[in-house]
């Protein structure tokens, strides 16, 4: 486990560490230059998940699961928001349906914590959790959508048994004014941030915005971005949007 900086969450959880590059939004993905670092500094469990390919990491396609790390929640007392995986993807097709039963074993016996799980493959998430798995009201199942490009995502997302579904719109690399956020509960927008960062355009927001106020969802607005995403800051609309999903649904 590891206190985070994320804005939405409290702490992150990795059982599963590694992934394969998805779709565009995956292109300077922080958790492949993360991976990078901690090899280069003897980590384990990074060892050779990452490559240098165009002077950049970038995923193998390998995957490390941690035994170690299962039972890490049972020890935390206090309860918290937990970011599942952010150095993974738990519906990865090469993560077994055995390894997410263990890791959902877990969440289910720790029930003080809430689980926040973002997946790029919600299709493999609503095969995998409607073949048996029961929906845990402490568990938050979301899709992470850049573009128009992965908009279905959203539809895939919708057939996922789950308490609470949110949307992560990051890195937003273009408009999803198509889309709907209907049975979705929460969304989290933020801009692209670091070396390589690609421009959100503000218009691209406010259709967002009007999706949530649509379908009554809760809007969270992340970072603007940029290669200095502390000095771009967090106002939207003249305020701050930390709002988070109801849990009574």
């Amino acid at each position: 486990m590891a206190e985070t900086t994320i804005e939405w969450t409290d702490a992150t959880w990795n059982p599963v560490a590694g992934c394969s590059i998805m779709s565009a939004g995956c292109t300077n993905c922080y958790a492949m230059r993360m991976a990078a670092r901690l090899d280069a500094m003897g980590v384990e469990k990074y060892s050779r998940l990452t490559r240098k390919s165009g002077g950049r990491a970038k995923w193998t396609g390998k995957l490390y699961f941690d035994e170690g790390a299962l039972e890490i929640p049972e020890r935390w007392a206090k309860p918290r928001n937990v970011f599942v995986n952010s150095m993974s993807d738990l519906f990865h097709p090469d993560v077994p349906v055995a390894f997410i039963q263990r890791v959902w074993a877990v969440m289910s016996r720790t029930r003080r914590h809430t689980y926040q799980i973002l997946t790029k493959r919600p299709d493999r998430m609503a095969e995998v959790l409607r073949s048996g798995f029961d929906i845990l009201p402490n568990v938050w199942l979301g899709a992470s959508v850049e573009d128009a490009r992965v908009i279905h995502r959203l539809d895939d997302l919708r057939k996922v048994p789950a308490a609470i579904r949110f949307v992560s719109f990051e890195p937003l690399i273009g408009s999803v004014a198509g889309g709907s956020l209907e049975n979705i509960h929460w969304a989290i927008v933020g801009g692209e941030s670091g070396p390589h960062a690609r421009a959100m355009d503000p218009v691209w927001i406010d259709e967002i915005f009007d999706m949530c106020v649509d379908a009554d969802a809760a809007f969270f607005f992340k970072q603007w971005g940029g290669k200095n995403k502390k000095a771009a800051g967090r106002s939207y609309k003249g305020q701050i949007w930390d709002n988070m999903p109801s849990v009574a649904l």
